[in-house]
């Protein structure tokens, strides 16, 4: 084993004399002379490294031996081998474990990259997903930033990588390359998420039902010229059957509509100026009987004819425009749709609906009219027929002349196929 000289160290009177002892081989004795030498021999072995022997394996320590038989005021202590770094004036921190400034890693056990990710406002975000690209072999290495927002991937080999984070609410966050050095411990500077847009998909989603009811608002709009309600059509071919409700609700508008009754009016002045019905009188009393009894008829024959039958059969009540084909082609459709009509199946079938709604209205006038005016069946069943040959009149208007002088309307329809006069009540369109 070899020993190092340690220069004469002399200390205040009352304390310590640390002699040397040159001669290689032998061992130094300490002699401490004063009133506390057990708390400087431990001061004196914590500046020595004594306390680190467990971590370095430069500095040993060996047998205590003493030169002289101790005093009561005498106490040898432990002789140390002291390395020759030392005793050369030399600096040993770097080999010591605990020296501070050591910063790079031990090569043999890789580089590593680490950081903390934040917030704009510096709070730490956690559980946010961090990539490692290694580019060389186009692998990556994932992990969550822990509780204080930082990460850090170890066991790096000599080479390039990239970082990249993603977390919810924040935009990504892709880093600059970095090249890594073996053993190398990477340190990025603070990183901060910016907040990331908000994306909000929505999805409509319109059930027959709702477009029904967007198509029948649209219809509502519909008036010739500007003024007279023209309700009933629909300029959509494969438009959505309406449902009991809604046919009552189109049959009540076009009722209540102020064109309504402002035709009823007109109707009763007109009658009342020739004596029509001339059991209603003159005066105002004969105005009002007149004119109830022109609204009664409009209003029965619309709620029997557009909403009750149609409800109860299954039929729709719209008449559809074809708008195109040849002339002859459009009013054979036009005039036949009186007989002929759309079911809610989408199907075509016998118009019962307007048949048996031009009848029960004419019947049921008979019940309000004056005695004197009143007429029997036949007469009952001349007027429904009546009834149905102006509405054939009604729809050739439709088919050719009333679209181009009406407001509200789409300037193209949609057409797939028409029925035929001579097709079978289930034939399809």
């Amino acid at each position: 084993m070899v020993t190092y000289g340690l220069p004469q160290i002399r200390l205040p009177a009352g304390h310590i004399t640390l002699e040397s002892n040159e001669t290689v081989g032998r061992p130094y004795t300490f002699t401490l002379r004063g009133t506390r030498p057990l708390i400087f021999t431990t001061l004196l072995g914590g500046m020595l490294g004594w306390g680190g022997q467990a971590q370095s394996a430069l500095i040993q320590s060996i047998p205590i031996q003493s030169s002289a038989t101790p005093s009561s005021s005498e106490a040898a202590v432990p002789v140390v081998n002291i390395p020759q770094q030392v005793a050369a004036g030399q600096s040993v921190q770097g080999n010591l474990p605990g020296a501070p400034g050591q910063q790079k890693a031990d090569p043999q056990s890789g580089a590593s990259i680490h950081g903390t990710a934040t917030d704009p406002n510096g709070n730490v975000v956690v559980g946010a997903l961090v990539t490692l690209e290694i580019e060389a072999s186009k692998t990556k290495r994932t992990l969550l930033t822990d509780g204080t927002g930082s990460f850090n991937f170890t066991g790096l080999q000599t080479g390039t990588f990239r970082i990249a984070i993603t977390s919810s609410g924040f935009a990504d966050w892709i880093g600059p390359r970095i090249v890594l050095a073996a053993g190398e411990n990477f340190e990025l500077p603070q990183i901060t998420l910016q907040i990331g847009p908000a994306n909000t998909s929505v999805r409509v989603v319109f059930s027959r039902h709702d477009l029904a009811e967007e198509q029948v608002k649209a219809e509502e709009k519909q008036r010739v010229l500007g003024v007279f309600p023209n309700f009933y059509i629909s300029y959509v071919w494969n438009a959505e059957p309406l449902t009991a409700k809604q046919k009552f609700q189109l049959a009540w508008r076009t009722s209540i509509d102020p064109v309504t009754f402002a035709i009823s009016g007109i109707v009763a002045g007109i009658e009342q100026w020739q004596n029509y019905f001339s059991g209603y009188g003159q005066g105002s009393e004969g105005y009002a009987k007149r004119f109830g009894a022109s609204y009664g008829d409009a209003f029965i024959g619309t709620m029997i004819g557009g909403a009750i039958l149609p409800s109860i059969l299954h039929q729709d009540p719209r008449y559809y425009y074809k708008g195109t084909g040849s002339i002859r082609s459009r009013a054979l459709y036009a005039i036949s749709t009186v007989v002929i009509t759309k079911g809610d199946n989408g199907r075509w079938q016998p118009n019962y609906s307007n048949v048996l709604g031009n009848l029960a209205a004419a019947g049921i006038s008979n019940t309000y009219y004056p005695a004197g005016d009143r007429t029997g069946a036949q007469v009952t069943i001349d007027n429904a027929l009546i009834g149905t040959a102006s509405g054939a009149v009604s729809a050739l208007l439709q088919e050719f002349l009333i679209k181009k002088i009406s407001r509200g309307v789409p300037s193209t329809p949609s057409v797939q196929s028409t029925p035929s006069v001579q097709s079978t009540p289930n034939a399809q369109p």
